[in-house]
Protein backbone atom coordinates (compact mmCIF):
# COMPACT_ATOMS: atom_id res chain seq x y z
CA UNK A 1 0.00 0.00 0.00
CA UNK A 2 1.25 3.52 -0.83
CA UNK A 3 1.11 5.43 2.21
CA UNK A 4 2.74 8.52 0.58
CA UNK A 5 -0.24 8.34 -2.21
CA UNK A 6 -3.13 8.09 0.53
CA UNK A 7 -1.45 10.94 2.37
CA UNK A 8 -1.66 13.22 -0.81
CA UNK A 9 -5.15 12.39 -1.36
CA UNK A 10 -6.21 13.10 2.48
CA UNK A 11 -4.72 16.65 1.66
CA UNK A 12 -6.20 17.11 -1.83
CA UNK A 13 -9.48 16.00 -0.52
CA UNK A 14 -9.49 17.26 3.06
CA UNK A 15 -7.59 20.20 2.60
CA UNK A 16 -10.54 22.47 0.66
CA UNK A 17 -13.03 21.41 3.75
CA UNK A 18 -10.81 22.30 6.59
CA UNK A 19 -10.16 25.76 5.06
CA UNK A 20 -13.74 26.51 4.13
CA UNK A 21 -14.86 25.01 8.00
CA UNK A 22 -11.83 27.46 9.18
CA UNK A 23 -13.30 30.81 6.90
CA UNK A 24 -16.88 30.06 7.85
CA UNK A 25 -16.01 29.80 11.46
CA UNK A 26 -14.33 33.34 11.18
CA UNK A 27 -17.12 34.49 9.33
CA UNK A 28 -19.59 33.76 11.50
CA UNK A 29 -17.54 35.92 14.31
CA UNK A 30 -17.09 38.43 12.28
CA UNK A 31 -19.83 39.02 10.71
CA UNK A 32 -22.31 37.93 13.59
CA UNK A 33 -25.24 40.00 14.08
CA UNK A 34 -26.62 40.75 17.58
CA UNK A 35 -30.19 40.48 18.22
CA UNK A 36 -31.90 41.68 20.79
CA UNK A 37 -32.52 39.13 23.63
CA UNK A 38 -35.89 40.39 24.33
CA UNK A 39 -37.20 38.53 21.07
CA UNK A 40 -36.51 35.58 22.67
CA UNK A 41 -38.06 36.41 25.33
CA UNK A 42 -41.32 37.17 23.63
CA UNK A 43 -41.34 34.23 21.46
CA UNK A 44 -41.31 32.60 24.53
CA UNK A 45 -44.56 33.98 25.88
CA UNK A 46 -46.39 33.48 22.72
CA UNK A 47 -48.65 30.44 21.50
CA UNK A 48 -45.64 29.12 19.42
CA UNK A 49 -48.62 27.60 17.40
CA UNK A 50 -47.63 29.43 14.24
CA UNK A 51 -51.23 29.80 12.71
CA UNK A 52 -50.36 32.77 11.24
CA UNK A 53 -53.46 34.75 12.84
CA UNK A 54 -51.40 37.60 13.69
CA UNK A 55 -50.33 38.15 9.74
CA UNK A 56 -46.86 36.75 10.40
CA UNK A 57 -45.83 33.54 9.07
CA UNK A 58 -45.23 32.28 12.33
CA UNK A 59 -44.15 33.50 15.55
CA UNK A 60 -40.51 34.24 15.70
CA UNK A 61 -41.38 36.55 13.18
CA UNK A 62 -44.00 38.16 15.05
CA UNK A 63 -41.76 38.30 18.04
CA UNK A 64 -39.03 40.34 15.99
CA UNK A 65 -41.90 42.59 14.84
CA UNK A 66 -43.24 43.42 18.32
CA UNK A 67 -39.32 43.94 19.66
CA UNK A 68 -38.77 46.48 16.37
CA UNK A 69 -42.09 47.98 17.13
CA UNK A 70 -43.79 46.92 14.03
CA UNK A 71 -46.06 45.11 15.70
CA UNK A 72 -48.85 45.62 19.26
CA UNK A 73 -48.27 43.76 22.48
CA UNK A 74 -51.16 42.19 21.55
CA UNK A 75 -49.72 40.90 17.99
CA UNK A 76 -50.92 36.88 18.83
CA UNK A 77 -54.52 37.25 18.35
CA UNK A 78 -55.05 33.34 19.44
CA UNK A 79 -53.55 34.04 22.77
CA UNK A 80 -56.11 36.93 23.82
CA UNK A 81 -54.93 39.64 27.02
CA UNK A 82 -52.92 36.82 29.21
CA UNK A 83 -50.62 36.72 26.34
CA UNK A 84 -50.74 40.57 25.38
CA UNK A 85 -49.90 41.33 29.07
CA UNK A 86 -47.01 39.16 29.54
CA UNK A 87 -45.71 40.60 26.15
CA UNK A 88 -46.22 43.63 27.64
CA UNK A 89 -44.44 43.15 30.24
CA UNK A 90 -41.24 41.94 28.67
CA UNK A 91 -41.22 44.74 26.29
CA UNK A 92 -41.72 47.54 29.64
CA UNK A 93 -44.66 49.29 28.05
CA UNK A 94 -48.84 49.86 29.04
CA UNK A 95 -51.07 47.07 28.24
CA UNK A 96 -53.26 47.64 25.28
CA UNK A 97 -55.28 45.30 24.02
CA UNK A 98 -57.98 46.04 21.14
CA UNK A 99 -61.28 44.96 21.43
CA UNK A 100 -61.87 41.75 18.95
CA UNK A 101 -65.28 39.96 18.27
CA UNK A 102 -66.08 36.51 18.33
CA UNK A 103 -66.97 33.52 15.86
CA UNK A 104 -70.48 32.93 14.94
CA UNK A 105 -71.65 29.96 13.11
CA UNK A 106 -74.64 30.95 10.85
CA UNK A 107 -76.52 27.66 10.86
CA UNK A 108 -78.35 25.59 13.65
CA UNK A 109 -79.56 22.55 11.54
CA UNK A 110 -78.37 19.51 12.84
CA UNK A 111 -79.04 16.12 11.88
CA UNK A 112 -82.65 16.16 13.50
CA UNK A 113 -83.25 19.76 12.00
CA UNK A 114 -81.45 19.61 8.32
CA UNK A 115 -82.19 16.92 5.94
CA UNK A 116 -79.35 14.87 4.22
CA UNK A 117 -78.91 14.21 0.29
CA UNK A 118 -76.76 11.28 1.19
CA UNK A 119 -74.48 9.29 3.29
CA UNK A 120 -70.78 11.01 3.31
CA UNK A 121 -67.91 8.49 4.29
CA UNK A 122 -65.13 10.93 2.94
CA UNK A 123 -61.93 12.10 5.28
CA UNK A 124 -64.04 14.51 8.37
CA UNK A 125 -63.44 17.64 6.30
CA UNK A 126 -66.34 20.15 5.89
CA UNK A 127 -63.84 21.50 2.82
CA UNK A 128 -63.30 18.01 0.75
CA UNK A 129 -67.14 16.46 1.28
CA UNK A 130 -68.54 20.13 -0.11
CA UNK A 131 -66.45 19.60 -3.09
CA UNK A 132 -68.21 15.90 -3.61
CA UNK A 133 -71.63 17.29 -5.07
CA UNK A 134 -72.33 19.48 -2.93
CA UNK A 135 -71.48 17.94 0.80
CA UNK A 136 -74.31 15.57 2.47
CA UNK A 137 -76.67 18.14 3.19
CA UNK A 138 -79.61 18.80 1.54
CA UNK A 139 -79.36 22.43 2.47
CA UNK A 140 -76.51 23.99 0.40
CA UNK A 141 -75.94 26.81 2.90
CA UNK A 142 -75.72 24.75 6.05
CA UNK A 143 -73.06 23.46 8.20
CA UNK A 144 -71.48 20.18 7.03
CA UNK A 145 -70.46 19.74 10.90
CA UNK A 146 -67.14 18.11 10.01
CA UNK A 147 -64.84 19.29 11.97
CA UNK A 148 -62.67 22.20 9.25
CA UNK A 149 -63.31 24.86 11.51
CA UNK A 150 -62.29 23.55 14.65
CA UNK A 151 -59.04 21.83 13.70
CA UNK A 152 -58.14 25.46 12.81
CA UNK A 153 -59.38 27.02 15.96
CA UNK A 154 -55.48 27.65 17.56
CA UNK A 155 -57.86 27.42 21.35
CA UNK A 156 -60.63 24.73 21.03
CA UNK A 157 -63.29 27.10 21.01
CA UNK A 158 -65.35 25.33 18.42
CA UNK A 159 -67.23 22.20 20.01
CA UNK A 160 -69.59 19.79 18.16
CA UNK A 161 -72.83 18.50 19.79
CA UNK A 162 -74.56 14.86 19.53
CA UNK A 163 -77.03 16.26 16.70
CA UNK A 164 -73.75 17.57 14.32
CA UNK A 165 -74.17 20.96 14.97
CA UNK A 166 -70.86 23.79 15.49
CA UNK A 167 -71.26 26.20 18.43
CA UNK A 168 -68.80 28.60 19.23
CA UNK A 169 -67.43 29.05 23.33
CA UNK A 170 -67.71 32.52 23.15
CA UNK A 171 -65.09 32.71 26.26
CA UNK A 172 -63.02 31.07 24.48
CA UNK A 173 -63.15 32.49 21.13
CA UNK A 174 -60.04 35.21 20.93
CA UNK A 175 -61.69 36.42 17.52
CA UNK A 176 -58.93 35.59 15.51
CA UNK A 177 -60.70 34.66 12.43
CA UNK A 178 -59.08 31.53 11.02
CA UNK A 179 -62.29 29.87 11.39
CA UNK A 180 -64.14 32.04 9.33
CA UNK A 181 -61.26 31.49 6.35
CA UNK A 182 -61.07 28.15 6.22
CA UNK A 183 -65.60 27.44 5.96
CA UNK A 184 -65.95 26.35 2.68
CA UNK A 185 -69.27 27.84 2.74
CA UNK A 186 -68.52 31.18 4.48
CA UNK A 187 -70.65 30.39 7.18
CA UNK A 188 -68.64 31.93 9.96
CA UNK A 189 -68.60 35.78 10.87
CA UNK A 190 -66.85 37.51 13.41
CA UNK A 191 -69.45 39.67 15.56
CA UNK A 192 -69.03 42.02 17.97
CA UNK A 193 -68.48 40.34 21.40
CA UNK A 194 -71.35 42.29 23.34
CA UNK A 195 -73.82 41.66 20.35
CA UNK A 196 -76.15 38.86 22.14
CA UNK A 197 -79.13 39.37 19.15
CA UNK A 198 -77.86 37.02 15.95
CA UNK A 199 -79.03 35.49 13.16
CA UNK A 200 -78.22 31.75 12.77
CA UNK A 201 -79.05 30.75 9.53
CA UNK A 202 -77.61 31.08 6.32
CA UNK A 203 -80.18 30.13 4.12
CA UNK A 204 -80.62 31.77 0.70
CA UNK A 205 -83.39 29.61 -1.15
CA UNK A 206 -87.26 30.97 -1.15
CA UNK A 207 -89.40 29.77 1.95
CA UNK A 208 -90.41 26.65 0.07
CA UNK A 209 -87.70 25.59 -0.80
CA UNK A 210 -85.87 25.85 2.09
CA UNK A 211 -89.03 24.84 4.68
CA UNK A 212 -88.08 21.20 2.52
CA UNK A 213 -84.65 20.57 3.78
CA UNK A 214 -84.18 22.33 7.14
CA UNK A 215 -86.87 23.27 10.07
CA UNK A 216 -84.79 25.65 11.42
CA UNK A 217 -84.45 27.86 8.51
CA UNK A 218 -85.10 31.77 7.96
CA UNK A 219 -88.36 31.93 5.59
CA UNK A 220 -87.72 35.84 5.04
CA UNK A 221 -91.59 36.24 6.42
CA UNK A 222 -90.24 39.80 7.43
CA UNK A 223 -91.93 39.79 10.66
CA UNK A 224 -88.24 40.51 12.10
CA UNK A 225 -88.05 43.63 10.14
CA UNK A 226 -91.40 44.73 10.50
CA UNK A 227 -90.64 44.11 14.34
CA UNK A 228 -87.87 45.95 14.74
CA UNK A 229 -88.21 49.89 16.07
CA UNK A 230 -84.79 50.92 14.99
CA UNK A 231 -84.63 49.19 11.27
CA UNK A 232 -81.46 47.28 12.35
CA UNK A 233 -83.05 44.05 10.84
CA UNK A 234 -83.40 43.87 6.76
CA UNK A 235 -83.93 41.09 4.22
CA UNK A 236 -82.02 40.30 1.18
CA UNK A 237 -80.94 37.32 -0.25
CA UNK A 238 -84.13 35.46 1.45
CA UNK A 239 -82.85 35.49 5.19
CA UNK A 240 -82.38 37.90 7.90
CA UNK A 241 -79.66 40.71 8.13
CA UNK A 242 -78.48 42.84 11.42
CA UNK A 243 -77.39 45.92 11.50
CA UNK A 244 -74.88 45.62 14.58
CA UNK A 245 -74.91 49.60 15.17
CA UNK A 246 -78.40 50.17 15.10
CA UNK A 247 -79.51 46.99 17.23
CA UNK A 248 -80.27 47.75 20.73
CA UNK A 249 -80.67 44.18 21.31
CA UNK A 250 -84.03 45.18 22.65
CA UNK A 251 -85.23 41.45 21.47
CA UNK A 252 -88.50 42.08 19.27
CA UNK A 253 -87.41 40.32 16.23
CA UNK A 254 -86.97 36.60 18.30
CA UNK A 255 -90.51 37.14 19.45
CA UNK A 256 -91.70 36.94 15.96
CA UNK A 257 -89.22 34.86 14.75
CA UNK A 258 -91.53 31.41 13.70
CA UNK A 259 -88.56 29.11 13.34
CA UNK A 260 -86.25 30.31 16.27
CA UNK A 261 -83.34 31.26 13.25
CA UNK A 262 -83.21 34.66 15.42
CA UNK A 263 -81.52 34.12 18.90
CA UNK A 264 -80.28 35.42 21.96
CA UNK A 265 -76.97 34.45 23.09
CA UNK A 266 -76.44 33.63 26.62
CA UNK A 267 -73.40 35.91 27.92
CA UNK A 268 -70.34 34.68 29.23
CA UNK A 269 -70.63 35.78 33.05
CA UNK A 270 -73.40 33.95 33.48
CA UNK A 271 -70.60 31.20 34.69
CA UNK A 272 -69.63 33.46 37.22
CA UNK A 273 -72.20 32.71 39.60
CA UNK A 274 -71.48 31.66 43.43
CA UNK A 275 -72.18 28.03 44.01
CA UNK A 276 -75.05 27.56 46.50
CA UNK A 277 -77.12 30.81 45.56
CA UNK A 278 -78.00 28.82 42.12
CA UNK A 279 -78.85 24.89 42.25
CA UNK A 280 -75.92 23.06 40.93
CA UNK A 281 -78.34 21.07 37.80
CA UNK A 282 -79.42 24.71 36.43
CA UNK A 283 -75.55 25.73 36.85
CA UNK A 284 -74.86 23.18 34.76
CA UNK A 285 -77.63 23.37 32.49
CA UNK A 286 -77.10 27.16 31.96
CA UNK A 287 -72.86 26.58 31.32
CA UNK A 288 -74.10 23.63 28.70
CA UNK A 289 -76.70 26.39 26.73
CA UNK A 290 -73.73 29.12 26.67
CA UNK A 291 -71.41 26.58 24.94
CA UNK A 292 -73.70 25.85 22.32
CA UNK A 293 -74.82 29.37 21.95
CA UNK A 294 -78.60 28.00 21.98
CA UNK A 295 -81.05 30.87 23.50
Amino acid sequence: MDWMLLGKAAIALGGPSVLFGALLAIASVRFKVETDPRVDEVFEALLGGNCGACGYPGCQPAAEAVVKGKAPVDVCVAGGRPVAEAVAKIMGVPLQVRERGVALVHCKGGFNESLPKAIYEGISSCAAADKIAGGWKACSYGCLGLGTCKAACPVNAIIIDEDGRRWVRREKCTGCGLCVEVCPRGLIEIVPRDQEVLVVCNNRDKASIAREVCSVCCIACRKCEKACPNGAISIHDNRAWIDYEKCDQCGKCIEVCPNNVIVRVVPAPVRRRKKGKVPSATIRKVERLIDREIP
